[in-house]
């Protein structure tokens, strides 16, 4: 019987050596610990649930996230003897495009406290820290400041405790956009961050069917500045998306996606390499910069302390604490 044990035990090891990517739902005890930590690189993919107007899916930063960790996770894979141990989707995040304007709540978002965010990803870089894992990069791609600052904060937990890296991918990405579009289109779209061209016609590639037709006669919300921005997203007939929908297209969605990917992925390699620089400023600390973005930040904040309040006055009042 032992026999038979060290055989089985061998065979697991040997099939985990040999393949290159794993989805830890689906792994063994045994699997999971002959993974060589020194080159098993964890990638934790998220997706906030978030309104994204009339013609996406609250899902839509979801979808694109799967995407992504599937391009780094085959790209590491070129490495010989590397894995890539990947995780389910977290459908959870913080800060939808609706606080911009201060509504929260907007049909299609549904998200968590900052502080719930940062205990979820420490928490699991705790398990993963303890488990002997040195390598994470966090895929929840989502332009929220509050929402990076806990990934962030998470991140250097994980450093500080277990002397490893945990890179936030949206510090990698948020950096580069590619100038792909006509004067024209930059003249109709604006500053298009949230369920414009770009994320319009990135969908229309990964995830077509996830698009309402409709997009097609969206009309522009346009804005140049942060100031702009939070005034569109202020006025009370505001859709739930800012810049130009009609103007997508899957054509334009594959180029944009994969000169973005390459210019991600490229970093992902540096970082792997221990060759990137971690001196620049955070997407979060940047944000602290920009007053109109800020102060709606602040705002958002002081909602969840009030939600929280109430939360905790219900459970002290039942005995739940």
């Amino acid at each position: 019987m032992e026999k038979v044990l060290s055989i089985c035990l061998l065979v697991l090891i040997s099939s985990v050596c040999e393949a290159q990517i794993y989805y830890v739902q689906d792994m063994s005890t045994i699997e999971i610990e002959a993974l060589d930590r020194e080159k098993t690189i964890v990638l934790l993919p998220g997706g906030i649930l978030e309104e994204h107007g009339p013609y996406l899916p609250s899902f839509s930063d979801g979808y694109m996230n799967e995407a992504l960790t599937l391009e780094i996770a085959n790209s590491i894979i070129k490495r010989p003897n590397w894995n890539v141990l990947i995780f389910p989707i977290i459908p959870l995040g913080t800060g939808g495009a609706n606080e911009i304007g201060r509504k929260y709540s907007f049909s299609g978002t549904y998200a968590i406290r900052r502080n719930t965010l940062r205990a979820i990803f420490m928490d699991l870089s705790f398990e993963l820290g303890e488990q002997g894992f040195k390598k994470i990069f966090v895929i929840h791609m989502h332009g929220s400041a509050n929402h990076n600052q806990a990934i962030d904060q998470a991140g250097k937990f994980f450093e500080d405790t277990y002397d490893g890296k945990m890179v936030n991918i949206w510090n990698l990405a948020f950096r580069y956009s590619p100038d792909l579009k006509n004067e024209n289109e930059k003249k109709e779209d604006g500053l298009g961050v949230h369920g414009g061209m770009n994320e319009t016609s990135i969908l229309l590639h990964l995830k077509p069917e996830t698009v309402k037709a409709e997009f097609k006669d969206a009309e522009p919300v346009t804005a140049y500045s942060s100031k702009g921005l939070v005034r569109k997203s202020e006025e009370k007939e505001w859709q739930g998306y800012l810049g130009s929908p009609r103007l997508s297209s899957s054509s334009f969605g594959e180029k944009y996606w994969k000169e973005w990917v390459n210019y991600i992925i490229e970093q992902v390699e540096d970082i792997i390499n221990n060759k990137y620089e971690f001196s620049s400023p955070t997407f979060y600390e940047i944000e602290l910069g920009n007053p109109a973005f800020h102060s709606f930040n602040k705002d958002a904040i002081k909602h969840e302390q009030k939600n929280e309040a109430i939360q905790n006055e219900w459970l002290e009042k039942k005995g739940y604490k």
